[in-house]
């Protein structure tokens, strides 16, 4: 693993901060941030219009926060927005970086479909359900018989090929930098590299190219909290996919501190909300 951030942040100096979270798991560690039940946010109300962030509502929440209340939301509207489905994640992706996504298929899933898969991409291929995480919802299809049958359990088809891999970098971005990164490598017999799922944490160094490819997608899509997941193909990097909402099993085994990567940023960004439109006139 690497670590990018030289350790423990110090404190950013300054006014306080005014903060809410929905979510005190994962904010554990941010000093000062007040809870409120996500079900309960709009009984918060005047306490919602002082804060300064509001941290981890829930995806629901993230609409009437941001464009109705017009609240600075962490992680941003667009971690959000792209992170929540694999689907427009993948079109955003391939708009900007399409060398850098493996070859995906986005289809209705029917008989015919599952055909032009099969011609394109051949089996095996590795299907997806768009809004999953932690490895959950990714399977590797070995067979036409095993691609038809989980085609038909699925509203649509989202399919990729299958890289020459058996790892791959979790690449861990915090506001506008790497935090951290490390090497992900499946079992003896198992097809997942996520951590949450029994792999384990591998050694070597984290190529640059890799290491680039996140930065420049996280700057050009305003990407401020989400582990990314990397292939090295011969030398070349391709982006799989990423959480906003990502699993920290790995990052608690190393040591590394999210919470004071998060506070820093907020401080860095410490800057008036922008107040909401006054309500127009009956």
């Amino acid at each position: 693993m690497v670590l990018l951030s030289g350790g423990r942040p110090p404190r950013a100096g300054g006014r306080s901060l005014r903060l809410i979270t929905f979510d005190p798991f994962r904010s554990l560690g941010i000093p000062g941030a007040y809870y409120v039940r996500p079900e309960s946010y709009l009984a918060e109300k005047p306490r919602l219009m002082e804060a300064d962030w509001l941290l981890f509502p829930e995806y629901w929440q993230v609409n009437s926060l941001h464009y109705a209340l017009g609240r600075q939301l962490f992680p941003s509207v667009a971690s959000y927005h792209l992170g929540h489905d694999k689907i427009e994640m993948t079109r955003a992706l391939q708009a900007l970086f399409p060398a850098h996504v493996p070859d995906t298929l986005i289809l209705p899933a029917t008989p015919v479909a599952v055909d032009q898969v099969l011609d394109l991409l051949g089996v095996p291929c590795i299907g997806k359900v768009p809004r999953s995480s932690m490895g959950e919802g990714v399977v590797l299809l070995r067979s036409e018989a095993e691609l038809r049958a989980w085609a038909a359990r699925q509203p649509v088809l989202y399919v990729q090929e299958v890289l020459p891999i058996y790892r791959d970098i979790r690449v861990v971005w915090v506001g506008n930098r790497v935090l951290t990164a490390y090497w992900r490598e499946a079992t003896e017999g198992q097809f997942h590299n996520n951590v949450a799922r029994g792999a384990r944490i591998g050694a070597g160094p984290i190529p640059q190219e890799a290491l680039a490819l996140v930065t420049g997608v996280a700057t050009a899509l305003g990407i401020d909290h989400a582990g990314f997941d990397v292939a090295m193909v011969e030398g070349y990097p391709y982006l799989l996919e990423f959480n906003t909402l990502f699993g920290t099993a790995g990052l608690v085994r190393h040591g590394v501190h999210l919470a004071d990567a998060i506070f820093e940023w907020l401080r860095d960004q410490d800057r008036p909300p922008r107040s909401p439109s006054p309500p127009i006139a009956a």
